[in-house]
């Protein structure tokens, strides 16, 4: 079994063959009370959970958004679009199964990000990212990562998984930074930067 937290560095991923993220979040009022509160807590906030696939300093494959298998054989697979953040459990999950992750592939950046217009991390409330020991079926967390709730940034750079040789490592990165909403290539320079 792995534990995973940022001070501790990259955590070797040796006998991990399936991994997953997931991040959970509550819709929230905000500053606004009243009917208006209430209709903005029904409505939700949409957060994403996007994993992006790494050759080198390049990004080259983007699993979320509208895209679930950007590999194409099921290595890197996103659960699907939540835009409320109600219901229980991890609201987005992104898995990697290594073994199948092709070899030009040289890391994967799991990035947090109120993405679309109107959304942002002010509108959601308890945010966590979960990591996942996902092998031999069965799934075990093991990290609970938290974003600060002092940071007006909507993107939140999770973790890292780097290949190192034949084998891979994992980094928790938990670093916040702005991202121009609904601009891809903003989201990939932000990604390609940690």
């Amino acid at each position: 079994m792995i534990t995973l937290t940022k001070e501790d560095g990259p955590a070797d991923l040796d006998g991990v063959t399936h991994l997953s993220i997931g991040v959970s979040w509550d819709p929230t009022v905000g500053s606004s009370g009243g009917l208006l509160g209430k209709l903005r807590q029904k409505a939700g906030t949409d957060l994403d959970l996007i994993a992006i696939a790494m050759q080198g300093a390049d990004p080259v494959r983007l699993a979320g958004l509208d895209s679930l298998d950007p590999l194409g054989n099921g290595s890197l697979v996103h659960s699907g679009d939540n835009q409320t953040g109600r219901g229980d459990g991890d609201d987005e999950t992104v898995t990697v199964e290594f073994g199948r992750v092709p070899g030009n592939i040289t890391a994967i950046v799991f990035v947090a990000a109120a993405y679309k217009k109107s959304s942002s991390f002010q509108k959601a409330r308890n945010i966590s990212f979960k990591v996942y020991d996902a092998t031999g079926g069965t799934t075990q967390q093991v990290a609970d990562i938290w974003p600060s709730l002092l940071s007006n940034d909507n993107g939140c750079a999770v973790a890292k998984a780097i290949r190192v040789g034949g084998s891979w490592k994992l980094q928790v990165i938990n670093e916040t930074g702005k991202i121009k909403q609904g601009d891809e290539q903003a989201l990939m320079r932000f990604a390609a930067s940690k």
